[in-house]
Order: structure tokens, then sequence, then C-alpha cells
């Protein structure tokens, strides 16, 4: 090609042309890819200063994911902390309730809804985790939030621990102990006998009877243990027929009534054994039966029945009330004894008391208690099961709870308000990390936009700019190639000459 020889005016506009294309070339690439910066030769300075800000903002945004992640956790945290705050708030309006009944049954009731509540924050604060971190799971569970490029700006965010509420660094929240159950039993009995003192009334005087003196003793005895009541006007002696009747009244267990129709004795006995009744000739009388009879007097008891009347044992009568009490002596239940009241209604009457069940077998009324029981009579007669004994309350006795006292429950509304101020205090605490770190993620995210703005600043084309440019090229290319038309035909014409 080099033997071909172009005109100047020719190769100029080749060259132009030339020229024409190759930025029509850079400024089609510009258009198609929108950058006027594509690689280090268009322009070394901007490309490797825009890369740098690109890599930066490209690390800062995978720093900025991390700080999303690290929002939801803190923000699950507090969701936890909000819940169990309003379950120690449940817990506190229980114990509150429990204060406000002295009912033993109702409290022990309540302590367990108590612990139910305890049991329930737990559980929350172990389900309080977002990917594997719970901030309310205590150590181990400690989160980092790093800020920037090189780790040097971060955030460490500490656990607590609400698992267990028992933790004197947590909520300090004690299981409260909701006592065991006991039993008890007591029997009904029932043995009657007669002492005929013919001849006499209530006021008739005991030394009338031809067998009778002063001096005789009269002997009350269940087998182990005896009293003796001695005929005369001393102090103490008995004189009357109303005075024999009040000193077999005064003896536990035991109740006498005189008929003056029949001029007897009727004595009952609610004793588990027999009680026997005889009167000496010490003072010069014969010796009796305890009435006007021979031998001994013999009050057998028999075990009585669902369906046996109640009077019809020595430990009660006509007007006794009874009355159970629990062991902070709450009243829940009494019963007034009447002339048709019998075992079977004292059993219901059982079987009414919350926390407390009766069972009848064999003439023994057994019980199961939840709590502590006292089964008690106005007549001191009551369940006395031999001479000697002084009291015949019915004792349950089982293991308190710990919401029996009003101390006990004050002392545990102290640690839930104790409890309340720690969780206010974490929540506080979370809120202001949740600020920091949502603060940071909010710059984090405007750098970023900065860094790429930046970058792009240095590398985007102008995109009004280059169309602009492609018109103009568009342009001089068209006049270009006609420029090189008219030369081509100026060095035509010389043909002409060889016509």
């Amino acid at each position: 090609m080099s033997d071909i020889v172009l005109s100047s005016a020719v190769r100029e506009n080749l060259l132009s042309l030339k020229n024409t294309a190759g930025l029509m070339s850079t400024t089609q690439n510009r258009l198609a890819t929108g950058l006027k910066v594509n690689s280090a030769l268009d322009n070394p300075n901007s490309f490797f200063t825009a890369a740098g800000l690109n890599d930066r903002a490209k690390d800062l945004n995978n720093l900025l994911d991390n700080m999303g992640q690290a929002v939801q956790t803190i923000k699950a945290a507090d969701n936890g902390i909000t819940s169990i705050t309003k379950l120690v708030e449940s817990a506190k309006a229980i114990a509150n309730q429990a204060l406000q009944t002295q009912s033993e049954y109702e409290r022990k009731v309540y302590a367990e809804r108590y612990n139910a509540v305890l049991e329930q924050i737990e559980d929350m604060a172990r389900d309080a985790s977002y990917k594997g971190k719970n901030l309310l799971a205590g150590a181990g569970n400690e989160l980092t939030v790093i800020f920037n490029e090189d780790s040097t700006s971060n955030l460490k965010v500490l656990p607590v621990d609400y698992t267990d509420t028992t933790l004197d660094t947590g909520l300090a929240l004690k299981d409260l102990a909701t006592g065991a159950g006991a039993t008890s039993s007591f029997a009904l009995n029932a043995a009657s006998g007669t002492l005929s003192l013919t001849g006499l009334q209530a006021s008739s005087n005991l030394s009338d009877l031809a067998a009778w003196a002063d001096g005789d003793v009269v002997s009350v005895s269940d087998g182990v243990t005896t009293r003796t009541f001695t005929v005369g006007s001393g102090v103490g002696e008995i004189k009357t027929v109303q005075d024999y009747v009040n000193a077999l009244n005064s003896l536990g267990g035991i109740k006498a009534t005189f008929d003056e129709g029949t001029d007897a004795i009727t004595v009952t006995s609610g004793l588990g054994a027999n009680v026997t009744i005889s009167k000496n000739a010490a003072g010069g009388g014969t010796a009796t039966n305890g009435g006007v009879g021979t031998g001994t007097t013999t009050l057998t008891p028999t075990a009585m029945t669902a369906n046996s009347k109640l009077v019809n044992s020595g430990s009660y009568k006509v007007g006794d009330v009874l009355t159970i009490v629990d062991g902070n002596n709450y009243e829940p239940a009494s019963l007034e004894i009447t002339a048709n009241t019998t075992v079977d209604d004292l059993v219901k009457l059982i079987n009414g008391v919350k926390g407390l069940d009766a069972g009848f077998s064999g003439g023994t009324i057994s019980l199961v208690g939840d709590i502590s029981f006292n089964i008690k009579s106005t007549n001191p007669d009551f369940n006395i099961g031999a001479l000697a004994t002084t009291d015949g309350t019915v004792k349950l006795t089982a293991t308190d709870s710990d919401f029996k006292d009003d101390t006990d429950i004050e002392r545990t509304l102290q640690a839930i308000n104790a409890a309340l101020d720690t969780l206010r205090s974490s929540a506080s605490s979370f809120g202001t990390t949740l600020s920091t770190v949502e603060v940071r993620q909010k710059f984090t995210g405007q750098l970023i936009n900065t860094l790429e703005v930046g970058a792009g600043a240095l590398t985007i084309a102008d995109m009004n700019q280059e169309g602009a440019n492609m018109l103009a090229l568009q342009t001089r290319q068209q006049l270009s190639s006609t420029a090189l038309s008219l030369a081509n035909q100026a060095d035509q014409s010389v043909l002409s000459l060889f016509g």
C-alpha cells in the first residue's frame, strides 16, 4: 500500500474521519455504561480514587447489615423485657390478692399461681433470642456491634440473665413453698347407761336412799383414769341428785341428764373405752352400781354409723357449734348441732371446705387437708377420748406455704418491687443502646451514600453532555465525509485533461 499516494486533502479528511470515529466510539461507550471512567486507562487518578471510595462503601454496607441485625437482636430483648415486666406486674397482683384474704387455702392457691407466673417469665426470657443470640439469657450472649472497617469503633452490649428468676444478679424472685398436705382422724363413739335413783327428785339428797350415806364414794373409770365423788355436804362433795348430775357432766366426754319422770340419770359417753360407774360403802351405805342397783354400771362404746345422730354420743349436745378454722384462724364453715344432726351431715360439712376432704368408715372420720385445719366445738366434751383428756380439738397440721402470713406476702411484694426496678433499669439500658445503634446505623447509611456519590462524581458520565457530544460528532462525521468526497472530486478533475 505504500506505493499508493494520496493527496494531502484526502489524507487530512481521512484522518479527520478516523479521529471522529474514535471520539464517537468513546462517547458511545460512555452512553452505554453511564461512566466516563471505565478503566485506569481513561483516568488513573479518578479511577483508583473512585475504586477506594466504592470499596469503603461496600465494607460499610456489610457493617450496615450487621448493625441492622444487632438492632433486631436488641429489639427482641427489649420486647422480652416489656413482656416480662407485665408478667412481674401480674405476680404483684397475685401477691396483693393473697394479702386481701385470710383464707390459708386461698393463699396457698395464690402461691401456686405465683410460681406458675415465674415459670412463664423464665420461658419468655429463653424465647427472646434472635439468630441464636439472646440478651436475656446471661453469659455467652454478649453482643458486639462494629461501626467502622477496622473495628476500632464498636459497642459491646452486655446481657442480663432472666432465665432463672431466683438469681440475685437477675430478678431475685424466689419460688414460693406451696406447702404439703397432712392427714388426721377422729372417732365417733356412743355409749349409754342408766343410773336408777328411785323416789328422788333433782333437789333430793342422795342420802335419802337407803343404800346411800354421806362418806360413800362414787367412782367413774375408763380403765386408766378414775375420777371420784364423795357423798356429803362438804366443799367439792355431792349432796343432791343435781350435784351428782353436775359432777358427771364435769367429766370430759360424758353427758348426764336426770329424768324426774323415771327417777333415773341417763349417762352417755363419747369415749372410746368402757366407762364403769360404781359406789362403795365407805360412809356406811351399801355398794351399788352408781344408782340403787348392785354391781357396776358399764358404758360400752359402739362405733357410730353415717345415719347416727350426733347427740347420741356424750361428745355432742343440742346447741353445740362445731367450727372449722385454718392455720390463720380463718373460719370457712360451721355447724350448729340439732337433735337430728347426723354423722353424715358432719362429713358433708367438712367436705364443703376447700382444701379439706373427709371420709367416714368404721366409726372414724378420716381427714386429708392441703393446709392446716382445726375442728373444735363450743362443747368441751367434743372428741374427748379419755377421762384424762382436756382438749378434744381435732388438729390437722400441714406444712405452711410461703403465703401463709402477711409478713411473708409483704416480703414477696418488696422483692417484686425490686425486680420491677431491675427490669426498668434493663429496659432503659437496652433502649439507650438501641438508640445509639440506630443513630450509628443511620449515620453509616448516609456515609455510604456520600462515598458512592463522591465516587460517582469521579466516574459517572454526564448523559446530557455525552448526548450532545454524540450529536456533534455525528454532524462532524457527515461533514468530513462530504469534504472527503469533494477532495476526491478535485483529484478526478485531472483525468479530464487526458480526455
